[in-house]
């Protein structure tokens, strides 16, 4: 009794998935067909008269083209577990020049809007990637679309036929009934193998995306080399800096006071210790920054439980004991976490966070979870676009799921050899 429900669960549920695959697969094929039925309204001897239809239908393909393709991604993903590369061109940095004007790696323009207009009209027409989206779109409906559309055909097959008197009738009836059931569990299937067959970046568009990759990370590294360096002269100029300048200028008037008002010297040199200490302390900070000791001492399960413990949020740790990785790896997800976790308690205003590390086949997979206001995403530009692009570095991956209203939850994943 426990396998005819179970297999009459699957069958359901295939039968939904079914008639899904060919909503999705025949979209594009109306477009068609309502072009063909207003040509034929509108025909009157002219061949001109055909222009308006035939446009309607270019314009149709082209605006359904890419969203038909990451539908049949995103239904692929959630049904079977297998996640197919879009392999789009991605948008590199735009950049403000001192003149001004915005530089878009193709052109320059008066304001940010406008370069990142330019510069997304010019990777949409010119991706090599839609002549496989259009490929994909006719195709799909003679393979996986014929496939699916066995169980929806025979229900209606089955409806028809029962309610004809003729026994003929109903027994065709019957058989397209049966048919649609014992199809119904796999039917949807065929989609997987045709999307990852036809849906891939071919070679030549993953050789392409992987130089624009590196190139744009070779960029930010640049940047962020530079932005660090900064950083360490201003902290050190306003701070240590200035303190030990004070500290000297202190120990010199010290030396001149020794003799005549050593109640004066006295209470300087108190002066000196303290600022001493302080510049120690803000030295300390600085190093920390840079790389924290606990993580090099400690390793990053260690420091993420420190991190947890200094953070605003009520944090829980969860990790594998025995994960040990090389020290850019464990840097660059050290200060992912604490990146992730600071947005969580300043943007989402969150309480609770939840962080979790553990390794697999593959690498290092971290989850960092709160109970936040959600709405983050990966816009150009935005943290998390470049948190992503610090772990593309190490041929890492970032996904956000964080819908209007919480929860917020990232996975980020880096390959490794060795764990």
């Amino acid at each position: 009794m426990k396998r005819l429900a179970s297999w009459l669960t699957r069958a359901g549920t295939g039968f939904v998935r079914s008639c899904v695959v060919v909503a999705v697969s025949l979209l594009v094929p109306a477009v068609w067909a309502v072009a063909v039925a207003l040509w034929i309204r509108v025909w009157h001897g002219d061949p001109w008269s055909g222009i308006v239809p035939l446009l309607w239908a270019c314009v149709g393909t082209l605006a359904l083209v890419r969203p038909v393709c990451r539908m049949v991604r995103s239904l692929v993903a959630r049904w079977t577990g297998t996640v197919i590369p879009a392999g789009y061109r991605q948008p590199g940095p735009v950049t403000q020049l001192s003149t001004g004007y915005w530089w878009n790696g193709h052109s320059y323009e008066r304001s940010d809007r406008d370069a990142l207009m330019d510069q997304k009209w010019r990777l949409r027409w010119k991706d090599p990637a839609n002549w496989r989206d259009l490929r994909f779109v006719a195709i799909m409906p003679f393979t996986a679309g014929v496939s699916a559309v066995i169980p929806p055909a025979g229900i209606a097959g089955a409806i028809v036929g029962l309610s004809q008197p003729s026994p003929v009738m109903r027994l065709l009836g019957v058989f397209s009934g049966a048919v649609a059931v014992f199809r119904s569990p796999d039917a949807w299937r065929v989609v997987e193998p045709v999307a990852v067959r036809f849906l891939r970046p071919s070679s030549a568009m993953a050789l392409a995306e992987r130089v624009d990759e590196l190139t744009a990370q070779r960029a930010d590294t640049t940047v962020a080399q530079a932005a660090e360096i900064r950083r360490i002269e201003r902290d050190l100029h306003d701070g240590a800096q200035a303190r030990l300048v004070a500290l000297g200028m202190s120990l010199a008037t010290v030396e001149k006071l020794m003799r005549t008002d050593p109640d004066q010297a006295a209470e300087l040199l108190r002066g000196a210790r303290a600022g001493a200490a302080t510049s120690l302390a803000e030295l300390r900070d600085l190093v920390r920054g840079i790389n924290p000791p606990v993580l090099s001492e400690r390793g990053l399960v260690d420091a993420v439980r420190a991190l947890a413990l200094d953070s605003p949020l009520e944090t829980t740790v969860s990790a594998d004991a025995r994960l040990s990785l090389d020290l850019p790896i464990e840097s660059a997800l050290y200060f992912g976490i604490a990146e992730l976790l600071t947005n969580a308690a300043k943007h989402a205003h969150a309480s609770l966070a939840r962080v979790s590390i553990v390794r697999d086949e593959t690498g290092v997979v971290v989850d960092v979870e709160d109970d936040g206001r959600g709405g983050a995403d990966m816009r150009t530009g935005s943290g998390l676009d470049g948190l992503r692009r610090r772990l593309a570095v190490f041929d890492g991956t970032l996904a956000v799921t964080s819908p209007a209203g919480g929860p917020t939850h990232v996975r980020m994943m880096v390959p490794c050899a060795s764990l």
